[in-house]
Order: structure tokens, then sequence, then C-alpha cells
């Protein structure tokens, strides 16, 4: 499949297609100036972008989605060519949550629907198929769920709507070759977070794995392209069909990171930065380590 910056979306199992390159808009709401998210977003589509991962409680849909209205305004884009994906909150489980957790975030973006809403624990599923139903919601998926997990989800007697992505850790430290393969043999995306690695604040991120960006490999490899340690590490999941999701409030590096699509790496590269995988996660989620869902106890 030839990936372009025009055209880089995949099939869902549903029917509808998801852009193999997006950009997250989380940023600290205690650090980050207001309009931030908004410019970031309006720029973002310029450079090419189409696909934007964000949630209510990033405390900022409401600039997200007047980015996404002003630029289907001027003529920019449609909204069917944005793929819009957020997530329900861990304290909006319960079923009669769920809706209104959904129409809130509809609310702020002042959108009709959003393309892809997803959940980390399996029992708001049943509630997010009205949802989809209602046409509130076009796709749905879930969150760090492991084999068991997205197994029982499948397995569910009376399921209406298969998940169609599965958003999960995942870069050259953490392949997730076991999972991926599942999840490939049931036609569920991989949707890839932190695919740069992370930020090495101590208080949420596992700081036993190495800076990824200052691997050898990755950086050598992105001197034969001209390209940097970063877009090699994006090229590489991309180029398996993995989702990424890099989130960037630096109009450089949202730029930067999108210029992926004029190089490819060859299969024995491919293989050489899939033997990196360490299986070290730098997101642990440790503070729902005693929860009975708590995903991450198993191998994958």
């Amino acid at each position: 499949m030839k990936l372009s910056a025009e055209s880089h979306s995949i099939p869902l199992s549903d029917g509808n297609h998801i852009p193999l390159m997006g950009l997250g808009t989380y940023g600290d709401p205690q650090t980050t100036p207001k309009g931030t998210a908004l410019a970031c977003v309006k720029l973002a589509i310029d450079v090419g972008y189409r696909h934007f991962d964000g949630a209510l409680f990033y405390f900022n849909e409401h600039e997200v989605g007047q980015a996404i209205r002003e630029k289907i305004a001027d003529g920019t884009v449609r909204r069917e060519d944005i793929f819009y994906c957020s997530k329900l909150w861990n304290t909006f489980h319960p079923p009669e949550l769920v809706r209104p957790a959904l129409e809130r975030t509809l609310k702020a973006l002042q959108l009709d629907y959003v393309d892809l809403y997803i959940v980390a624990f399996p029992m708001a599923f049943k509630a997010l198929e009205a949802c989809k139903d209602a046409g509130l919601v076009k796709s749905l998926g879930v969150s760090n769920f492991n084999r068991r997990q997205l197994e029982l989800l499948l397995k569910k007697p009376g399921l209406k709507h298969k998940p169609v992505s599965n958003q999960v850790e995942c870069h050259p430290y953490f392949t997730q070759p076991k999972l991926l393969e599942y999840c490939r043999q049931n036609d569920i995306v991989i949707v890839g977070y932190c695919p740069l690695g992370s930020s090495r604040d101590a208080a949420w991120v596992n700081l036993k794995s190495p800076p990824l960006l200052e691997d050898e490999l990755l950086v050598s490899i992105g001197k034969k392209y001209n390209k940097s340690s970063a877009q090699v590490a994006l090229r590489f999941n991309i180029q398996r069909g993995v989702v990424v999701i890099p989130k960037s409030f630096s109009p450089e590096r949202i730029k930067h990171n999108f210029q992926i699509f004029d190089f490819s790496l060859m299969e024995e590269e491919m293989k050489a930065i899939e033997a990196l995988n360490k299986n070290i996660r730098f997101v642990e989620l440790l503070m729902w380590s005693d929860h009975p869902e708590y995903p991450f106890h198993e191998e994958y």
C-alpha cells in the first residue's frame, strides 16, 4: 500500500477509515496557555493532518472543535475529511453516564458526531453501542485492552458492534508483536500512543527505559534518509499498519512529524528496528494497578 501525505488512511472493520498519522491534543491544563490547542490544530490541518485524538478530560475539546469548524468554514476541509477520536474517562463507566459524557464532548466540540469513541474498561461497551446506533459516533474502540479482555468482549453474547481499534503504547522499544498479531487476526487496528517514547516525568513515566529518540540505530537510519530518529520511529509504525498519534503543541514538531511520507524503510531496517523491542512500558498506569481490570499484569 502506497502511503502519501494526502492518502494514508486504512480501513476499519466497520467500513470506516482511519488516517495512520494523527495528532494527540493533550496538554497539561495547568500549564498550557489558552488558545494553544486551537492554534495548533488549525496549523496541523494546514500541514495535512486529518486525524485528531482528544478527550473531554483534556479540557480543551472546545478549542479543538473550534479549530476544526473554522477550517471547515474557510473551505480547507469538509467534516467528512476529519477523523476525531475522543475517550470515555474512567469516572463515567456506569452505563447511565456513558451517553451524557459523549454528549458533553459533542457539545464542547460543537460537532454532530465523533468518528471514534474509545473506552478503557469493558463494562461501558454496551452503552457505547447504543450511542453508535443513535448516530453520535461512527466507530467504537477500546484502550489498553490485553488479549484476555479483547477475547471476553469479542465473545460477549449479544455483541452488536465489534471494537475496531485498540489504543495502546507502541514504539520501537515496545513493539507489541503478540498483541499486534492477535489484533490483526481479529480485524482490530492498533493505535499507538507514545510513538516517540515519552517525556521523562518521573511522576508518571517509567524511567527504566532509556530515551527512545537517542537510540543509535534510529539515529543512523535517519542519517541515511536525511530524517530524524523521531521520523524513523513514526515511519516504522505506520509502515506496519499501526496508527500513530504523537502529541505536540510545537509548530515546528507538528510539521516535522508529518514529513514521513517521502521515504520508506527497507525490510531489513524494519526488522532491525523490531529487534530494539525491550518489552518495557514508559506508561505503566500504576495508579490503577490494584483494579481487577488492570490490563498490564498479563504478558499481552
